[in-house]
């Protein structure tokens, strides 16, 4: 594998980027047993549930946490025959929260693609998503394995809580760093952290606290980079109007930093799109070139950096494996990664 050692230099060295397919090649294999075994758990006779299994099996993504859960797994070069089932377990929990999160914004398309809730309804959506966390559950009491049910959900907790902490929030724009990054630990790191642990659980427990800290560290680095993207990318590259957090009165870590030296016209201009249901574009393009040139951005990578040394650092102790090797380079990837 072409992949850096975890003793490589800081992602901002302008060494190449490193493709997910370079991540996931120690786990190739194993990652198409995981799309197969999704398929026989999430597979019905209900019309509609086939339809709609289908239809979230087709817009599965980049399956990042299963990775995870297998590289992890392989750490110690002893993976159970578990950790397919177990990484299965974790997209389904990551499809659910999609799913309801889909329902909850009232969203048309996820990865250019109809949600569910769009080709059915927001009820259906809901249900559906239960659907997948339940079958998830089953999935993990077949294998006995009480640790890893316990993990993962505590991280579905912790997601829910984000998600009701984020929903009543009265002044989007009294957010501190303090609350976005419980927000974001929360919301997604929770659950990539689970991942890594329970992967470990699966080849190599003597490294379960390293690696779950691998993936606290690593799912902050993910949450933040995601935020940057909504500021430096066009639609074509992901998929959804260019500053749609600030359009939807989002407040993330640029906007954060920016606002701690906004003169007083600029953040009137800030409070003014705040109080606008649907934003004009001149409007959102202004707030965006403000957080740019306050230095948002650069805060935000700088913050990104300093998660993804303490990711590193976590896994320096592991046994000198490709799989650590290729965890190593996923930092790198979650780093320079576009969409």
């Amino acid at each position: 594998m072409t992949a850096r050692s975890v003793d490589a230099p800081d992602a901002s060295d302008g060494l190449r980027a490193v493709t997910l397919e370079e991540v996931q090649a120690p786990v190739r294999h194993d990652l198409e047993q995981v799309r197969e075994e999704m398929e026989q758990a999430i597979t019905r006779d209900i019309p509609m549930l086939a339809i709609a299994a289908r239809h979230l099996l087709a817009m599965k993504g980049k399956m990042f946490r299963p990775t995870l859960v297998l590289l992890s797994s392989h750490t110690a070069g002893t993976p159970t025959r578990d950790a397919v089932v177990v990484a299965s377990v974790v997209e389904m929990v990551h499809l659910a929260t999609l799913v309801h999160d889909d329902a909850v914004d009232h969203s048309m398309l996820r990865r250019g693609m109809p949600t569910i809730n769009s080709l059915f309804s927001d009820q259906i959506s809901v249900i559906m998503g239960d659907f997948l966390y339940s079958t998830a559950l089953t999935q993990l009491v077949a294998l006995d394995n009480m640790a890893a049910i316990r993990a993962l959900v505590d991280a579905s907790t912790q997601m829910s809580v984000g998600e009701l902490s984020q929903l009543s929030t009265i002044e989007p724009l009294s957010f501190s760093e303090q609350d976005y990054e419980f927000l974001i630990r929360s919301k997604t790191a929770s659950l990539i952290s689970a991942a890594c642990r329970v992967g470990a659980m699966c080849g190599a427990p003597a490294h379960v606290d390293a690696l779950a800290e691998y993936g606290d560290a690593l799912g902050m680095v993910f949450q933040i980079t995601d935020d940057l993207i909504d500021y430096t990318e066009a639609s074509e590259t992901t998929g959804k109007p260019s500053g749609l957090d600030l359009r939807e009165h989002k407040v993330t870590l640029p906007l954060i930093a920016a606002l701690r030296s906004m003169s007083a016209t600029e953040r009137s201009r800030v409070n003014a799109l705040f109080q606008v249901t649907d934003p004009a574009d001149d409007d959102v393009a202004d707030v965006a070139r403000i957080v740019v040139e306050l230095g948002g951005l650069e805060y935000a990578r700088q913050r990104a950096a300093e998660y993804a040394e303490k990711a590193r650092t976590a896994l320096l102790g592991l046994p000198a494996t490709s799989a650590r090797d290729a965890l190593g380079a996923a930092i790198f990837y979650v780093m320079e990664r576009h969409a």
